[in-house]
């Protein structure tokens, strides 16, 4: 035991008896395990974003099996626990040795739990490649199919696990179970203040999102927007009433550009054909942005584009030299 690291003083000071870790306390350790290793490996992974796209990509197995092992080192190997565990006060307790005091993990229940975690990763990250090249025939896909087979045993068994570990609530993982590990708090648990501020605000928030999800589909935008514009526009019309003619005719009171294929719903505004027909299928009740006149049937409409009347000085210099040229 003298060679555990940290796990000598923490026998001084273990609570007698061990207090039982609660199911979503062993689960949220194996999150911010997780979390811990997804942030190491792209952390690692940023030293070498300078370097050839795919440098690490073969020996990326290996990669993360020695980060992984890295953390093994100063974490189960030095304190009998992870780096989730020790941030919500929990160790490993070695359930082999009977009673109540705490006895912390033994060397081999370390190698092994290194060789059952980081090895199991490592093992089925690899297995694909480790027998890519052989014939079909060849021992080593037959090994292949064993290996395959062995992880499909241990995930049922995983899964058995883990379903008495919800009813019991200890040995969350296979691997505790087999080695006889148990997570336990490493000092008492004293009461606990609750503040349910955060919670209820939190409530309130998802409440009010859930009656905005529900609320936002029943409104009615465009026709809301067409009341609006239909409200305004009597006031654009006051500002001056020169042209209006013209500008119902030669915009669409939809997209206000030049009417493709103008077409007339019921009043004098002119939609491009598609703007209005997009937005009968829409909306059954859809009213003229403009005038708030409801669409009645629709049709085509012929547009007369007058050309403008030529300035003077020019028509006087085009007679002048229509003029000279007769002469001469």
């Amino acid at each position: 035991m003298a060679g555990a690291g940290g796990d000598k003083p923490f026998a001084k000071a273990g609570p007698s008896p061990l207090s039982r870790v609660l199911r979503i306390s062993q689960l949220d350790a194996f999150e911010l395990d997780g979390a811990l290793e997804q942030l190491v490996w792209s952390q690692f992974t940023q030293c070498f974003q300078h370097f050839k796209p795919g440098l690490l990509t073969p020996l990326e197995p290996e990669l993360k099996a020695l980060l992984q092992l890295l953390l093994w080192r100063f974490t189960v190997y030095s304190n009998s626990a992870t780096v989730g565990q020790s941030l919500l006060n929990i160790r490993y307790k070695n359930t082999l040795i009977p009673g109540q005091k705490y006895r912390p993990m033994s060397r081999p229940q370390k190698f092994w739990f290194a060789l059952l975690t980081v090895g199991e990763k490592w093992l089925r990250e690899r297995s694909h490649s480790l027998f890519l090249n052989h014939p079909a025939e060849s021992n080593a896909r037959k090994a292949r199919k064993v290996l395959s087979i062995l992880m499909g045993l241990t995930k049922v068994a995983s899964l058995i696990n883990f379903l008495l570990f919800l009813q019991r609530g200890t040995y969350p993982t296979l691997t505790e179970r087999l080695l006889g590990v148990q997570p336990v708090f490493s000092r008492p648990q004293g009461p606990r203040d609750i503040n349910f501020q955060f919670l209820n605000r939190e409530l309130l928030w998802h409440g009010f999102a859930e009656f905005l999800i529900f609320l936002l589909p029943l409104i009615n935008v465009w026709k809301l927007k067409a009341s609006v514009t239909a409200l305004f526009s009597p006031l654009k019309e006051l500002r001056g009433t020169e042209g209006s003619e013209e500008t119902h005719c030669t915009e669409c009171a939809v997209c206000g550009e030049w009417p493709t294929m103008p077409h007339s719903a019921g009043c004098k505004h002119v939609f491009c054909y598609y703007c209005l027909k997009s937005h009968t299928i829409a909306d059954i009740c859809f009213t003229c942005p403009k005038c708030g006149t409801e669409t009645g049937t629709i049709e085509p409409v012929r547009l007369h584009v007058g050309v403008e009347t030529v300035p003077q000085t020019l028509a006087w210099d085009t007679a002048g030299e229509l003029e000279t040229k007769l002469n001469t």
